[in-house]
């Protein structure tokens, strides 16, 4: 997504500098307002919503495919509920789809025990024997088979049946109220033709972000890219809206996040 502006294809009066952090931090940050434009998980975006505006694009969606709870061997729902799940963060989106799964298959009677891991490190700690299962974010969701795991739920594949087919909502872009409006509108011109220029230069543009690829291979990485860098990324749509919309009023009604008024700006 970044390409455009990295290469210098995206021209602006602003200056851009990338920061690289996982999304845990990034969130963290977002509630300091620490950076003027930044990713955030959706599930934070109830908490900063005063200070940030939604973008329309540089959203991330799973189409049937999302976060997914893996575990070394097949282990039942029931005895699921019982174990601790290494998870991500709890203000990743990953970590609001696993709790209202969890009142989805348990009628709300049980909540996940969880303890908080990076996301990185999730899979070498249910390999090592230290959790028997753990919520899977980013690249371990292609890779997660390769480790000898297996997969118990899949987030995307649930919301998509539970909605009649709305895209799993991830992550966004958010821009900082107080640079005003008319910063707010330059970033936004920035960062959607930022996404666009990539697209149009997907192998330029792919070798780039190879550097920041912690390890994938090509293969693996072109997969990943095209899961989560696509039509959708660069305007995620009336559809895209109406699934942020309904993952953060679900999550509202089971008291894991504030109500909130999501307004998109272009």
């Amino acid at each position: 997504m970044f390409w455009g502006l990295a290469s210098g294809a995206v021209q602006s009066e602003f200056e851009f500098e990338h920061i690289l952090r996982d999304i845990q931090t990034l969130n963290d940050w977002a509630k300091e307002g620490k950076l003027e434009s930044s990713a955030v998980s959706v599930h934070a975006f109830a908490y900063v919503a005063d200070k940030y505006a939604l973008l329309r694009h540089g959203g991330s969606f799973g189409d049937n495919y999302g976060p997914m709870i893996v575990a070394e061997t097949e282990i039942s729902r029931d005895d699921l509920k019982d174990l601790v799940i290494a998870v991500p963060g709890i203000l990743t989106s990953a970590f609001l789809q696993l709790n209202l799964w969890f009142e989805d298959q348990f009628g709300g009677e049980v909540k996940p025990k969880y303890e908080v891991v990076p996301f990185d490190e999730i899979i070498p700690a249910i390999k090592s024997g230290k959790y028997k299962a753990g919520l899977i974010i980013h690249e371990g969701q292609l890779t997660y088979a390769e480790e000898g795991l297996v997969e118990l739920a899949n987030m995307g594949k649930w919301w998509g049946e539970k909605t009649g087919g709305l895209p799993l909502p991830l992550g966004v872009n958010v821009v900082r109220k107080d640079l005003g409006e008319e910063a707010c509108i330059e970033v936004s011109r920035c960062m959607r033709e930022s996404i666009q220029a990539s697209l149009d230069n997907r192998s330029t543009a792919l070798d780039y972000a190879l550097q920041f690829a912690r390890g994938m291979d090509v293969k693996t990485s072109d997969t990943f890219v095209g899961m989560y860098v696509n039509e959708r990324t660069r305007d995620m749509g009336e559809e895209g809206i109406k699934a942020i919309r309904l993952l953060l009023s679900e999550g509202a009604r089971i008291g894991l996040v504030p109500a909130v008024d999501v307004a998109v700006i272009d």
